[in-house]
């Protein structure tokens, strides 16, 4: 980790600019405004009337950054700080604060706080391939965490307080990837919407004893469980421990580092958690692989400060 936050691209915002185009348009500039590709058509704009990293297309006449339609659009933050950010929340296996952030970077907590949320959506996978495949196994799984956001519900004998568990359905497969879902109940119906959308037919599903499960387990080639309420947690290759490992790194970073977090906020840490899953050491990827690959999915998510407390719930 010391070595890698040497790197020039954390301290100088040209040099982290340069990375950015670089993660961004591998094979040339590209008009962020009309799509243009064509190097002719594209000229960097110079002199003491332009900063550095100002292109202007003679196709559609705009002039763009390497920011323009990204997380970090129209941020006054300096991009070096950025990049430093992105490293230190992918190469964090539980995840960082963003008081920490703040303390690291010499912004406002009120700035790293957004700065980190819109890395989260950056990590957030839009159109993610469908899970297993022939001889694959996926297991499934529910976990509940924290507390809903308690409300009062009127009701014929009055106001009366409603709470509750917060529920998170996840999918996993063997020796592949994580997707994790925030869900408002973790019932039959909702399970099997996930599961079917998520996972090819022709997939082993393992799964504990939960009767959510039994119907949804006989549309996939095969459905294993154990159960867990007799003390069986392994057979064979059968169990679900895999997922419980996720769930068991997710809750202790959400516990020991987060600490507190809005429940309208959760499905963005669900996918900051899914991201370093996703992309860990055991697969060959390294913290700077990471943190480049988080980079590589900065565009088309333009999140504003208003859009950052929007809930999604699957």
């Amino acid at each position: 980790m010391a070595a890698a936050l040497d790197n020039p691209i954390f301290t100088d915002a040209d040099k982290a600019r340069e990375h950015l185009e670089a993660q961004r348009w591998p094979n040339g500039v590209v008009c962020a405004q009309c799509g243009n590709a064509d190097p002719s058509k594209i000229h960097g704009l110079k002199g003491k009337a332009h900063r550095p990293g100002v292109y202007q297309c003679a196709e559609c006449r705009e002039q763009f950054t390497v920011t323009v339609g990204t997380v970090f659009e129209r941020s006054k933050i300096p991009l070096n700080k950025w990049m430093l950010a992105v490293h230190l929340m992918t190469s964090s296996k539980k995840g960082i604060s963003a008081h920490q952030i703040h303390r690291m970077l010499g912004v406002t907590y009120k700035t790293a706080w957004f700065m980190c949320h819109r890395i989260r959506e950056a990590m957030r996978d839009d159109n993610p391939p469908p899970m297993g495949g022939d001889g694959h196994i996926v297991e499934a799984d529910e976990t509940y965490f924290g507390d809903k956001e308690v409300v009062a519900q009127r009701t014929k004998r009055g106001k009366t307080r409603i709470g509750g568990k917060r529920a998170v359905v996840a999918l996993v497969e063997r020796g592949g990837s994580v997707r994790s879902f925030h869900v408002k109940s973790a019932d039959a119906t909702t399970i099997r919407e996930i599961v079917v959308t998520n996972v090819h037919r022709t997939s082993v599903l393992h799964t504990d004893e939960s009767k959510l499960y039994t119907k949804t387990g006989t549309e996939f080639d095969g459905h294993e469980t154990v159960k867990h309420t007799a003390g069986e947690y392994v057979r064979g290759i059968v169990h679900t421990n895999t997922i419980e490992g996720f769930f068991s790194v997710f809750k202790r970073g959400m516990k020991g580092i987060y600490q507190h977090c809005a429940e309208k906020h959760l499905f963005r840490y669900l996918a900051e958690f899914d991201f370093r899953y996703n992309n860990r050491t055991k697969l060959g990827v390294s913290d700077v692989m990471r943190r480049d690959n988080a980079l590589k999915g900065i565009e088309g998510k333009r999140l504003t400060y208003r859009r950052a407390g929007e809930a999604a719930l699957a």
